[in-house]
């Protein structure tokens, strides 16, 4: 019987989304390149989407498509001549029709979340693989693009591939520490699903699913690991309280005023039985998730909130941060020492994390420390903290519901202006320019971001900038440190508060300067297949021309002399004439792709109505912006970070050619 066309493509969904990890497992111990082997699984999955609803769904609908797709890969590998001696092996595999085994699901599984390879990186190509989400299905649920994540998967397959990573399980030592890494990986995707980290909802509960549904994989793939079944433990007790934690509008519902009686009781005693095993198999000293699902348990328990046993949690607490003395660990067992001893016993050691560089930007950091300042009766901080956690989250749910937490706060409101004003209104004046405006804006939203925008000003001090300074640029650069020095100083003194910058010594500058990068490390990065003909370009020219970075991205399209290969750029009386060789010529000709006017380098997207930028930095033709210094910067940053021994990845400083080996390719013309 032929299935209507609909119903066929959803079944084929269905059928695609259970099989899919074990066909690319196989077909990866087959053709040892995850990469190629998700290739020959999607061209089996076309096979179906084109011919089942003409033939029918088969009756093994999931050993059509692994029959489908090892026939590719046979044919594949008989097309290549280096692996020829393999062909009467696989064709008897084939003949045999053995089906993936457990261990294939598993090597996949290490393999997706490899080491090597970055988080966001390890989490695309583990729901890519092994959920069988499209890049689309990825993107929606980590609110970025599909050409992002597509981006994020195909760099992964590279590196994989570049690095000979085996398909192979390893050895027991290994093996312990590969599965830390799988771990780590479902259980972030988990928490984006449970506590998105952006967006207008407070869950995503497809994420939470999908992250059960691996968790409870590999614990059918490694029975004997207390860890695994620890991590599913938590995340089942974890969702067992979805349905309770937000409340009609989608707003946050906190965990001691949430209905217990809509938790789920089925996802429970799931997770009491996943720990129950953990316990089982595990050894006599507990591994971290196994603590952490201790502590679920003991929340699960409790009738009523008055009935959690704090003093237990705060215990378990005690002892996770002794195995990962992390800030998260630490924040989290100071609200249980709030809770078993006291809000002041809390407050001591989230007043201890201030400075803590990990926790700059959390925003559950100022939210715990004004619940606890709110039970202290210290109102007035408690507010201010309420409001500087609203405005780091990036969910706007969570915003408005610190917002709400902070306006509920009775008393009167602070006289004079605030810090977030008084930013604003220095960065107003007629007498800085563009550049100026850039650069002391830089600083002074770290300080509203750091402090609080709401912050009376007559209430800041020289110690409260000097802690932010420590935290954000301690181990920066002289240079940097001393530009946002100069910033303060002169927002200080504009401010009538002349002693801001008092406890900021100026360091001294060095003329040292980090080596450039070598043609062979230059090819490496523009050979990329995934790197946008954009970055390219620029990185080319950047190093080609050895000009500064503001200079080149000042380039319009109209001043192009593309046969002398030069342009001008600068302002008047002082006009910089910036020269490339064939590399950048080569290039710039699709970068431009027709356009006549403008910016050559421009930003992905159109300004919003509210960024209106100057006419000479919006393009007429694409109604796009000229590319900003500052993504220029972190876009290669990004790049790099592969190539940097201390993973921050290097600025684009690094393409210009020290002086030894500069060529002339700069001519400075003076009216």
């Amino acid at each position: 019987m032929i299935v209507p066309v609909p119903d066929t493509h959803r079944t084929i969904d269905a059928v695609w989304k259970l099989e899919s990890a074990k066909i690319i497992a196989g077909l990866t111990r087959m053709v040892h390149d995850v990469g190629l082997a998700e290739e020959l699984a999607q061209d089996a999955l076309v096979a179906a989407l084109e011919q089942w609803p003409v033939s029918g769904i088969p009756d093994n609908p999931g050993a059509w498509l692994t029959t489908t797709a090892k026939r590719r890969a046979v044919d594949h590998i008989r097309r290549d001549r280096r692996l020829t001696h393999k062909q009467e092996q696989l064709a008897h595999e084939l003949a045999q029709q053995r089906e993936p085994d457990q261990g294939d699901v598993l090597r996949l599984m290490l393999i997706s979340c490899h080491p090597v390879l970055p988080t966001e990186a390890r989490a695309a190509l583990t729901l890519r693989l092994l959920g069988g989400l499209t890049a689309e299905e990825i993107a929606r649920a980590f609110l970025v693009t599909g050409a992002v994540i597509a981006r994020r998967i195909a760099a992964a397959k590279r590196t994989l591939a570049e690095r000979q990573v085996p398909f192979d399980l390893p050895d027991e030592a290994e093996l312990t520490e590969r599965l830390s890494s799988v771990l780590e990986v479902i259980y972030l995707i988990f928490n984006e699903g449970y506590s998105a980290t952006s967006g207008d909802d407070l869950m995503r509960p497809g994420l939470c699913l999908e992250a059960l549904r691996l968790g409870r994989l590999l614990a059918e793939l490694a029975p004997q690991e207390a860890e695994v079944h620890a991590l599913v433990a938590l995340m089942e007790i974890q969702a067992s309280r979805s349905a309770a934690r937000t409340g009609p509008s989608g707003e946050p519902v906190q965990l001691h005023e949430q209905q217990r009686g809509r938790w789920d009781q089925l996802l429970i005693r799931r997770g009491f039985t996943a720990m129950l095993r953990a316990r089982q198999v595990g050894g006599t000293s507990p591994g971290p998730y196994v603590l952490q699902a201790a502590i679920a348990v003991c929340h699960a328990q409790a009738a009523t909130a008055e009935d959690t046993d704090w003093v237990r949690i705060a215990g378990l607490y005690g002892a996770l941060a002794h195995l990962l003395p992390t800030p998260v660990v630490q924040l989290n067992r100071a609200v249980s020492l709030g809770m078993a001893y006291g809000p002041r016993a809390g407050l001591d050691l989230v007043d201890s994390l201030t400075a803590d560089p990990a926790l700059r930007d959390y925003h559950l950091l100022p939210s715990v420390r004004g619940d606890l300042l709110a039970r202290l009766d210290r109102h007035q901080e408690a507010r201010l903290e309420f409001h500087r956690a609203a405005a780091l989250t990036r969910n706007a749910a969570e915003r408005a519901f610190l917002e709400r937490r902070a306006d509920a706060i009775a008393g009167p409101d602070p006289t004079g202006p605030t810090l977030g004003e008084a930013a604003r209104d220095f960065l107003a004046r007629d007498d800085l320019d563009r550049a100026t405006v850039r650069s002391y804006g830089q600083t002074l939203r770290r300080l509203c971001l750091a402090l609080g925008d709401r912050r009376p000003l007559a209430l800041l001090t020289a110690g409260q900038v000097a802690g932010v300074f420590a935290t954000a640029w301690g181990a920066a650069a002289a240079r940097t440190w001393n530009r946002h020095r100069s910033a303060v100083r002169s927002f200080g003194s504009w401010a009538g508060l002349d002693d801001l910058a008092a406890g900021l010594e100026r360091r001294a500058e060095t003329g040292s300067r980090a080596p450039a990068l070598g043609p062979a490390q230059l090819d490496a990065l523009c050979g990329r297949p995934d790197l946008p003909l954009r970055e390219r370009t620029l990185w080319r020219l950047l190093y080609e021309s050895g000009a500064g970075v503001k200079a080149v991205l000042s380039l319009n399209v109209e001043d192009l002399d593309l046969a002398d290969r030069r342009a001008p750029a600068g302002g008047p009386g002082r006009r910089t004439w910036v020269s490339w060789r064939s590399g950048t010529a080569a290039l710039l000709p699709g970068l431009l792709a027709g356009r006549t006017r403008g910016p050559v380098f421009l930003s992905d997207r159109r300004p919003g109505p509210a960024r209106t930028p100057a006419p000479a930095d919006l393009c007429p033709q694409t109604g796009r912006r000229r590319l900003s210094y500052e993504r220029a910067e972190y876009l290669f940053k990004e790049a790099t970070r592969s190539l940097d021994p201390a993973a921050g990845g290097y600025t684009l400083g690094r393409l210009r050619p020290g002086p030894a080996e500069r060529v002339p390719h700069m001519l400075i013309d003076r009216a």
